[in-house]
């Protein structure tokens, strides 16, 4: 058996403190109104939608705009329920078979540990010709927090894994191929943020419920370590803000 990537307790854990501190939503709104644009490309009425992700819990009412029932799942038990669903994890969840004609996933997938699996199990819940489409973060986001960190590292002499490793669009593609999807399409939006001070951005991390969950936990920042990193992440701005990139991968793939 293969190791966890990711510990699936605080996986739901860090999207519960998310949801009591108040989640940050700027890139989960962003990516999920552009996947409401691109449903309203699809001429069709859907009967049921699998939404899967929801830290906001007018998501599913917002989706009834396509879909007359709408199913909401969240790895976070407090999501789920203010959403009106259900606590899953993605690679360990029976969805059913053949019980969805659409499935909109946004936010979750790039943090599931077998991500392969995940995938099928949603091809299996979806009748022939419905499609799913969804967004995660991926590619070179956050450059300059990881820069930062191996900085810091350096600063210390011990250099390890930090930031979650994140999958390129290619990969996307062949996985959904690879999980039955077909005409899979994955696209790239690029989202540029600004901020004052390291600290900004590690409070919308976790604000977003995405900070560290890696099962391989690696020893603390010590003070000296993160005003390192601070100090490097400052010193890569101009101005008093350094830019920081996401990269959100739109996906679309059609069970046949």
């Amino acid at each position: 058996m293969t190791a966890d990537l990711f510990e699936r307790d605080l996986r739901a854990l860090r999207r519960d403190r998310a949801a009591r501190i108040g989640p940050e939503l700027l890139l989960y709104n962003r990516a999920f109104d552009e996947c409401l644009d691109r449903l309203r490309d699809v001429p069709r009425v859907f009967e049921r939608c699998l939404l899967i992700g929801c830290p906001f819990p007018d998501w599913p009412q917002r989706l009834r705009e396509f879909a007359r029932e709408v199913d909401a799942a969240d790895p976070g038990p407090l999501f789920a329920a203010a959403a009106g669903g259900i606590q899953v994890e993605e690679d360990r969840f029976d969805f059913g078979e053949e019980r969805y004609d659409i499935a909109v996933a946004v936010g979750t997938l790039d943090t599931v540990n077998d991500l392969p699996l995940a995938l099928k199990l949603i091809h299996r819940s979806l009748r022939p010709d419905a499609p799913m489409i969804g967004a995660i973060a991926g590619g070179n986001s956050l450059p300059m927090l990881r820069a930062s960190l191996i900085e810091a590292g350096r600063s210390e002499g011990r250099v390890v894994a930090r930031t979650h490793p994140r999958i390129e669009a290619g990969s996307l593609a062949r996985l959904l191929s690879g999980a039955g999807f077909s005409q899979p399409v994955v696209d790239i939006d690029r989202v540029t943020l600004r901020y004052s001070s390291l600290i900004d951005l590690v409070r919308d991390l976790r604000a977003m419920g995405v900070n560290s969950m890696l099962a391989d936990r690696p020893p603390p920042l010590s003070r000296r370590e993160f005003l390192a990193a601070a100090e490097a992440f400052e010193g890569m701005g101009e101005n008093g803000r350094t830019e920081e990139q996401v990269e959100i991968l739109h996906f679309l793939g059609w069970r046949q």
